[in-house]
């Protein structure tokens, strides 16, 4: 359904945090990934949202994040978007009205107008879905830093957050990190036609999740098709 992998990401918002400094602008590029790494692991909830292009095709997404639980927001992906709630190993989605005719048909869009779908994270139909919504591989993957050439592009407030950028130098993205509070990531920015904004605010703030009710299970609905 919607190819997300390798997110390139950008963006600078904000995140609370204390008005003292926290040492973290004064540490080696790879100490300062592995802070904001170390600090993002023991987070429990996080807001991410933003913009990027993957394989050629515009997402955007906005999405709150529970680690271990889920997850729910909103994705678009060419301008048809979608409703997605993670709970508990199922994905629900409700789509647009363009969404459900592009992907099923406009006789299946009419049924399914207004209507949320489930599938198990697992099942293909929610291909790279999955992976989106899990808070820690998402931060993992956009914190990486092995086999990486980082340089420190020094400090700067964006948003009203004091943050320090680290630059992958190979890959062109620069991931920024709060220098007051804990060292959360902040945002992260891509350059080139791969590039797009993420941005990463509202840590460990609480997230209520709820399974959406009389939602229509995916595979029963291909299996009497």
């Amino acid at each position: 359904m919607v190819a997300l992998t390798g997110l390139a990401l950008t963006a600078l918002a904000g995140c609370g945090g204390s008005s003292s400094g926290n040492g973290v602008a004064s540490k080696s590029p790879t100490e300062i990934i592995a802070a904001a790494k170390s600090a993002a692991d023991g987070a429990h909830t996080v807001h991410v949202s933003g913009s990027t292009v993957t394989a050629g095709t515009p997402i955007t997404l906005d999405l709150s994040l529970v680690a271990g639980k889920g997850g729910r927001g909103r994705i678009a992906e060419s301008g048809l978007s979608f409703e997605l709630i993670e709970l508990e190993g199922t994905i629900y989605i409700k789509g647009s009205a363009a969404f459900y005719k592009h992907f099923a048909g406009a006789a299946a869009a009419q049924l399914l107008q207004g209507k949320w779908l489930k599938a198990p994270a697992t099942s293909a139909s929610f291909a790279g879905l999955s992976s989106l919504i899990e808070l820690h591989k998402l931060l993992d993957a956009a914190l990486a830093s092995s086999d990486r050439t980082l340089v420190s592009t020094g400090t700067r407030t964006a948003k009203g957050q004091a943050v320090v950028g680290v630059k992958d130098t190979a890959q062109g993205e620069t991931i920024y990190v709060a220098t007051t509070g804990k060292p959360y990531p902040v945002a992260a920015t891509k350059s080139g036609a791969g590039g797009g904004t993420i941005a990463f605010a509202e840590w460990d703030k609480p997230v209520t999740l709820t399974a959406p009710a009389n939602a229509v299970d995916i595979e029963q609905l291909q299996h009497s098709q």
